[in-house]
């Protein structure tokens, strides 16, 4: 089992952000893992999607376009700021020099330069849902892709709930828990409630967390709490104390060489980097989609000894992982998205630091049987906003959710006031991914 220290991270907004993932225990929530069971098993799902994933990666704070995937080598010195520009395996795509493992696999890669429709909010809620923070947030609030496939198709196996999130901050919205995503987090002192009142305390540790789940499916079955417990009650403790997800969360298991190519090695060496190789694992047992963060980007100071420090192991661990999940053939089905909630500003402040900016952005993709090696859209000469082919935020997602086996132009979801909600309001494919 994956476990790292409780460090925080703070955006400038002074809402607390955890910096690394805490996996303890695993909250059933009331066994809503069983009730999502149920609802599964009742559901008729078209099996030509079943492989069909999604691990989405969240760049919390919002990184700066200018210095990672949009550079301005011929902008002012003011503008372009430190870094400079590299070739990649695709001719006349550059990225960051601080990028170069990504940069060599360009081919595989598709970078969207010119991405609109985004709020100034310090939140995974609009890389998670496409809309703002604020949406229905009366009639419970829009739900996380996640939660929606959860929704409309179910688990991919028995033994996988559909949805993992690993940075505590999805949001099932007005579909309710039953639809939430399972988390293995919390500060190793999530609770696991089942019937009877059987519970795993504090788990702090690989240890404590293995010996917990042993004992409590031997309290469960000494009480009679397993008989009592209907079919998928069974099925949902089964996913947690035996199942495919623990042996995913327990890299103790994984191939040390394969460690360390994740996590580099010298100075650029990072356990951060964990959180990947836990999302390929995840992939691997049967999860549809896994939300994971990544580091801190708010840099209104300091922005560009901070990228010194932070684009070395994210370019390891993202390379690693598009790598893996090659080798393992998961790569055709399995989109890999790199985002932020908005890019940063093309002027430098007077910290040597980019403040939020939402009128660009720029998005990494992977996979899924895309078409790669290519840039969509570009921003003007200094960054500041797109100039060619815009691409609305919900775009995006309507290509998600067509990738997930939902249309998104007809399907619609009930909120709490008993209004049908269509998932996305621009419904619209990005035709040059799926073209």
């Amino acid at each position: 089992m994956l476990t790292v220290n409780g460090s925080r991270a703070r955006f400038c907004d002074g809402v607390s952000r955890r910096n690394f993932l805490q996996v303890g225990a695993a909250g059933l929530g009331g066994l809503t893992l069983a009730g999502f069971l149920r609802a599964d098993e009742a559901r008729q799902r078209d099996p030509s999607y079943a492989k069909k994933s999604i691990i989405n990666v969240y760049l919390g704070g919002g990184p700066s376009h200018m210095d990672t995937f949009d550079l301005k080598p011929d902008a002012p010195k003011e503008f372009r700021g430190e870094f400079k520009p590299i070739e990649t395996a695709v001719a006349g795509i550059q990225i960051c020099e601080h990028l170069p493992r990504l940069a060599s696999m360009m081919d595989k890669l598709a970078i969207i330069r010119s991405l609109t429709g985004l709020f100034e909010e310090h939140s995974p809620h609009q890389t998670e849902t496409g809309w703002s923070d604020q949406s229905l947030k009366t009639s419970g609030g829009r739900p996380s892709l996640g939660s929606v496939v959860a929704k409309l198709h179910g688990a991919n196996n028995g033994a996988a709930p559909t949805f993992v999130d690993l940075t505590g901050h999805t949001k099932h919205g007005f579909l309710g828990s039953v639809y939430g995503a399972f988390r293995p987090d919390g500060e190793g002192r999530a609770n696991l409630m089942l019937a009877g009142g059987v519970t795993v305390g504090r788990l702090d540790d690989r240890q404590q967390l293995l010996g917990g789940l042993d004992r409590l499916k031997r309290e469960a079955d000494a009480s009679g709490s397993m008989k009592a417990m209907d079919a998928f009650a069974q099925r949902a403790v089964s996913v947690i104390t035996s199942g495919q997800i623990a042996r995913a969360l327990d890299l103790s298991s994984e191939d040390p060489r394969l460690r360390e190519r994740y996590r580099g090695v010298g100075k650029t060496a990072n356990q951060e980097n964990d959180r990947f190789l836990v999302a390929r694992r995840l992939i691997s047992a049967g999860v549809r989609c896994v939300s994971l963060s990544w580091g801190g980007w708010d840099t209104h100071g300091d922005n560009f000894g901070h990228l010194k420090r932070q684009l070395p192991p994210m370019d390891q661990g993202l390379g690693t992982l598009i790598e893996d999940l090659d080798a393992r053939g998961h790569l055709q089905d399995t989109i890999v998205i790199v985002w932020g909630e908005f890019g940063r500003t093309p002027r430098v402040n007077g910290n040597a630091g980019r403040d939020h900016w939402p009128r660009a952005m720029s998005v990494l993709v992977a996979g899924g049987g895309l078409q790669t090696g290519q840039v969509i859209g570009a921003t003007n000469r200094l960054g500041e906003q797109p100039k060619d082919r815009p691409v609305h935020l919900q775009e995006i997602f309507s290509t998600l959710y067509t990738h997930m086996g939902i249309d998104p132009r007809y399907t619609t979801l009930v909120d709490n006031n008993g209004r049908p909600q269509y998932l996305v309001d621009h419904s619209t494919n990005l035709r040059e991914l799926v073209a």
